[in-house]
């Protein structure tokens, strides 16, 4: 029976030998692997793993074609509701969804969905059928932002037969894909490049280095270039920092700024140029997804790295696979652990973290207990570089530069459930909606608004 079949495991990089190279940690399923993986499926005549996926996947039927070889049928079932399988399928938190719900984890080990979608996506990258261009006859639509939300809401207005053109600010399309999520947990070249060259092919214009709020505005693209509507999917990439004594101090970056060097700017590449400093050690301040990224980062550029988390292992936020893979590649966790003052020297240079150690009280508002200092329990920790990897919100400069957009006390996008906006025609979604949240979540906004956008130019007055 399919549940006495032991779930395959994923050939992974040494983790000695992967904490001093960027490349991929995990190889990814072979078809013999991926074959087998795929038997233990049960196919449920209710399955919960679809109601748990925020784009709504239909898993077992993917899996069925998968297991019996028909591997563009696979794909073509992922296509219907997901834009960037290959992508997902190695950054999205499958044990809190598709997986966490699986009916076999109750007892044992679920299916590995993730692994699955990756290697279909992947297969489709390299051998599936190449999407065909809809009729342009529907309208034109603007997305700002070439990350998951708009990459999802641009592919799909483009399969409905509307012409897209995505403005992006930076040099390269991707967004978070390309200057957050490190090389080792997902390949730019092999993988998002040619993900969005995908979105290309279906005849999406892609446009770099254009800021709106500066380049151009959101009433420029709808008043002035013949825009019907606009999405904004432009993300949440404005850091926060702690406010404590020290912080001005050369040495002490944020998750974004050393993400996007060593990511986009390819800082760990030595045929870069890009400066990127670690010292001897490294302090990153967080507990997500984020601070991983970064700690895993400055692990591989060669420093000693430690993870600062006010609260315990319990409450950390990242994904437990890539806690697992930070430990095994060395990384030093300093649990309820909070800093107070960044340390400096006589040259303005970073020296150390001076901190208080926590315990738990009772929970705030999230459900998870409060963090309190235990008084006089200061230590220091000697670092160089104190990373910041404590969230971020939306960049102001769209709602402040856009007539009628209104936003919440945390600067992000006020929309519905489907996306529109407090100024008619524009739509957002993904990040700058919600504050800093997972690829698949941006995409599945995306989409909703997607759909949201073709209702209203359909029913929009025609101007003689």
């Amino acid at each position: 029976m399919a549940t006495k079949i032991p779930r395959v495991p994923v050939r992974e990089q040494n983790p000695e030998l992967r904490a001093t190279n960027f490349e991929e940690v995990s190889y990814g399923y072979s078809l013999e692997e991926a074959t087998a993986e795929a038997s233990r499926c049960l196919q449920c005549r209710n399955p919960r793993c679809v109601g748990a996926c925020p784009v709504g996947i239909r898993i077992p039927d993917f899996i069925a074609a998968l297991h019996a070889g028909q591997l563009q049928r696979a794909a073509d079932l992922i296509a219907a509701d997901s834009s960037l399988p290959s992508i997902c399928g190695r950054v999205c938190p499958q044990e809190t969804q598709c997986e966490g719900a699986c009916i076999l984890g109750i007892k044992g080990e679920p299916v590995a969905i993730g692994k699955l979608e990756r290697f279909v996506g992947d297969w489709k990258i390299d051998h599936g059928a190449a999407p065909e261009p809809a009729p342009r006859n529907k309208g034109r639509v603007a997305v700002i932002g070439s990350g998951p939300a708009g990459l999802a809401c641009a592919s799909d207005l483009a399969r409905m037969g509307y012409g897209v053109k995505i403005f992006e600010a930076l040099h390269e399309p991707g967004g978070v894909l390309v200057y957050g999520i490190p090389e080792f947990r997902l390949p730019k070249e092999r993988i998002v490049a040619r993900e969005i060259e995908a979105v290309r092919r279906l005849g999406v214009e892609i446009e770099t280095d254009v800021i709106v709020g500066r380049t151009l505005t959101v009433d420029s693209l709808l008043d002035e270039e013949g825009f019907d509507a606009v999405f904004i999917g432009s993300g949440a990439g404005l850091p926060r920092f702690m406010g404590i004594p020290g912080e001005n101090l050369n040495g002490v970056v944020s998750a974004n700024e050393f993400l996007t060097r060593a990511n986009l700017m390819r800082a760990y590449d030595a045929q870069y140029d890009t400066p990127i400093y670690v010292g001897r050690r490294v302090a990153v301040v967080g507990g997500g997804n984020v601070a991983m990224d970064a700690v895993r980062t400055a692990r591989r550029l060669g420093a000693e790295a430690t993870i600062v988390y006010r609260r315990s292992e319990r409450e950390l936020p990242a994904r437990v696979e890539e806690v697992h893979h930070a430990r095994e590649e060395g990384i030093r966790f300093r649990m309820l652990t909070n800093p107070v003052e960044v340390l400096g020297d006589e040259r303005g240079w970073v020296r150390g973290l001076r901190c208080v150690e926590m315990e738990l009280g009772e929970p705030d508002a999230s459900g998870r207990r409060s963090p309190v200092a235990k008084p006089g329990s200061e230590f220091d920790i000697d670092c160089e570089v104190v990373v910041m990897a404590l969230g971020t919100s939306p960049n102001p400069l769209l709602s402040a530069t856009t007539e009628g957009l209104a936003t919440d006390r945390r600067g992000c996008i006020t929309a519905d459930e489907h996306g529109a906006t407090t100024r008619e025609g524009v739509f957002a979604g993904g990040d700058a909606v919600t504050g800093a949240a997972t690829v698949i979540l941006a995409m599945g906004a995306g989409r909703t608004a997607a759909r949201a956008i073709d209702e209203y130019i359909r029913n929009k007055p025609h101007k003689k």
